[in-house]
């Protein structure tokens, strides 16, 4: 709000007329904007005063690097990226799949650029206004649906949607630009003193700046700096996806189901096109080999016995298409940076895909940095802006804990789940082993499934609905409050 109080300070002294929040006298224009907390359009120009240029260095240029570059960049801050390899950033969208992106993460990507968000849209396909929710693997029987539609209709935002983690990255790069993005360039260290941060590349080269950003994913190297070298851990899955040009008969109902097993579960999703993309999960040792016969043979072992909706999603998948990966994991961290140097996305809070809910953290990450940075940046002086950068850190970090901690843990919970789950009693020996051919349920199964069908469907709309800063809610009452304060 500081950035109101300028303008409006400003007009004590000089008649302005107000025109879509800019400035206009007879002789001349400028260019001034009104800055709400949650608004991403240009920084201060005006000749009285204005932001200091802060430079921002972002290592990694996945999405959660792209889009801090994005909106680093709208915020008029001067900003470089640095990737290892762009080519493996955009092959390993194969192996993760689609990305889902719910209306949180939209109405951010709105708040940050109007223009980039509309081509996600456009690319993308949107899977909030169908049913989506978990079922038993062996039988299909839904066990808990929930509503993606109405948290984010009621709230004006835009609905859930899925999109090519590729076509997603190449629209991010686009926007953000090759003259910020360094390929061919990755960070392996990092020095820094009171009035900057260094960043040291493979090839020796060095960079200066005001803020390190490690978006460098679970292998971050700027984590490893900061906290020292600790190995990620195996999560005892293996992970096959693939993608088919099987339509289902009930593609116009069901965008996205979730099919649990015992320590197997296998999630498919309509992602457009007339394509299902699907990954199947399962417990294995890490680094097995498949079968000379390949991975298809392998998964209808696993999952041949599993309802007809799965089976056929992976017999109607060619060979070629399917793509394993093991998965790693970290524990939670509650420090997320030291000084000048923070983390977001998968570098500070890597999280398995039970939940879909990654990439949207570090796209939420993203803002309440920027929005975080926007404010250090009004200090007066060198010493305080110094002061200010580090505070705007661990603020950042610390407004992001609660709700990725959160959504951390519920991740955590559903892999564990998977272990646990048993929904039919198995009879293999003595007098009742003749009931091994019949499906009685585990008298535990109404329990577990009563507790899913009351919290998974509050939790994914607390999800839905937002992060707590209310973008378009705050930015329209700090244009009606700048308005009448001029008035």
């Amino acid at each position: 709000m500081s950035n109101c109080r300028y303008l409006i300070n400003s007009c004590i002294h000089q008649t302005y007329d107000i025109l879509d929040f800019r400035t206009t006298q007879s002789s001349k224009t400028r260019s001034y904007y009104v800055r709400c907390q949650t608004s991403f359009d240009q920084t201060l120009d005006g000749e009285n005063g204005g932001n200091r240029k802060l430079k921002i260095l972002i290592a990694g240029g996945g999405i959660g690097g792209l889009v801090l570059a994005l909106a680093a960049k709208h915020e008029g801050f001067e900003v470089r990226v640095f990737e290892k390899d762009l080519s493996a950033v955009r092959g390993e969208g194969q192996h993760r799949g689609p990305i889902q992106l719910v209306s949180s993460a939209l109405e951010v990507l709105e708040a940050i650029d109007e223009n980039v968000a509309k081509q996600i849209k456009e690319a993308g396909c949107v899977t909030g206004n169908r049913t989506t929710g978990y079922a038993d693997g062996l039988s299909g029987e839904w066990i808990t649906k929930f509503d993606l539609s109405s948290p984010a209709v009621s709230r004006g935002l835009p609905l859930t949607l899925v999109i090519c983690r590729m076509a997603l990255q190449d629209i991010l790069l686009n926007a953000v630009g090759l003259d910020i993005v360094r390929n061919k360039s990755k960070v392996v260290d990092f020095l820094e003193d009171p009035s900057k941060v260094t960043v040291i590349l493979e090839d020796g080269q060095q960079y200066d700046g005001d803020v390190l950003a490690g978006a460098d994913g679970i292998w971050s190297k700027v984590r490893a700096k900061l906290f020292g070298e600790r190995e990620a851990k195996y999560s005892t899955y293996t992970s096959y996806s693939g993608v088919t040009n099987f339509v289902p008969p009930y593609i116009d109902s069901v965008a996205y189901r979730i099919f649990l097993g015992l320590n197997q579960c296998f999630v498919a999703t309509d992602v457009g096109n007339g394509k299902i993309q699907w990954f199947a999960n399962h417990k294995e040792q890490p680094m097995s080999n498949d079968p000379p016969e390949g991975k298809k043979k392998r998964l209808l072992e696993k999952f041949g016995n599993w309802c007809p909706e799965v089976v056929t999603l992976i017999q109607k998948t060619p060979e070629s298409m399917i793509l394993r990966r093991d998965i790693y994991d970290r524990d939670m961290m509650y420090t997320w940076g030291a000084g000048r140097v923070t983390l977001l996305g998968d570098a500070a809070h890597p999280m398995q895909p039970n939940l879909g809910q990654g990439g949207c953290m570090a796209i939420e990450d993203c803002y309440q940095l920027i929005h975080e940075l926007v404010q250090a940046s009004e200090s007066d002086s060198n010493v305080q802006i110094s002061e200010e950068i580090v505070l705007a850190l661990r603020r950042y970090a610390n407004k992001r804990l609660w709700r990725v901690g959160l959504v951390f843990a519920a991740s955590r919970f559903a892999s564990k789940m998977l272990a646990s789950y048993k929904p039919y009693i198995e009879f293999k020996i003595g007098p009742l082993a003749h009931l091994l051919t019949q499906r009685i349920t585990h008298p535990a199964i109404p329990v577990f499934r009563a507790f899913l069908q009351i919290c998974l469907p509050k939790f994914m709309a607390w999800i839905t609905a937002g992060h707590g800063l209310c973008l378009k809610r705050e930015r329209n009452q700090c244009k009606v409050q700048t308005e009448n304060s001029l008035r």
